[in-house]
């Protein structure tokens, strides 16, 4: 299956990344697996990906995690947001993934990308991110992404 990525397109840029490992944090499978794969071909590195609460914060809390891009609504009692909140208390970026970004989604992460999204455009959405971190000129956003930030 072809998602718009060219194998190896990640490298060009690879040295002065901010972003180069994720945890992503997907409870629908399918969602999960196109998700990995397309970041893997954009030369990220998947910590791990999970699909509920406790996974996620051992994964956090293991260290080594650039990013995390996290679903709200994942398997068991917590959710997306609260994953956002323990991120926050390691210093950790997140970019929520979902078909409806809550409203204290803004105070969590730094972005939302809509449900459904082409794999290109979380690979984008990453790139636009990666570049605000640097502090770098912010990349055109791809359809779907709303960043929090309060130039926008």
């Amino acid at each position: 299956m072809f998602f718009g990525l060219v194998k190896g397109e990640g490298a060009r840029t690879g040295r002065c990344k901010a972003i180069r490992t994720v945890l992503v944090v997907e409870d629908e499978p399918l969602v999960a697996f196109d998700n990995e794969h397309a970041l893997e071909q954009a030369g990220y590195r998947i910590a791990a990906t999970v699909d509920d609460y406790s996974h996620a914060i051992a994964v956090i809390d293991g260290g080594g995690v650039d990013l995390v891009i996290a679903d709200v609504s994942l398997k068991g009692d917590r959710s997306g947001i609260d994953v956002a909140r323990h991120a926050a208390t390691k210093g950790l970026p997140v970019l929520f993934v979902t078909g409806a970004c809550p409203i204290d989604a803004r105070a969590l992460a730094l972005g939302c990308l809509a449900k459904p999204y082409a794999p290109r455009d979380l690979v984008a959405a990453i790139g636009v991110i990666d570049a605000l971190l640097r502090g770098a000129r912010r990349p055109r956003l791809p359809v779907g992404l709303t960043l929090f930030d309060t130039a926008d």
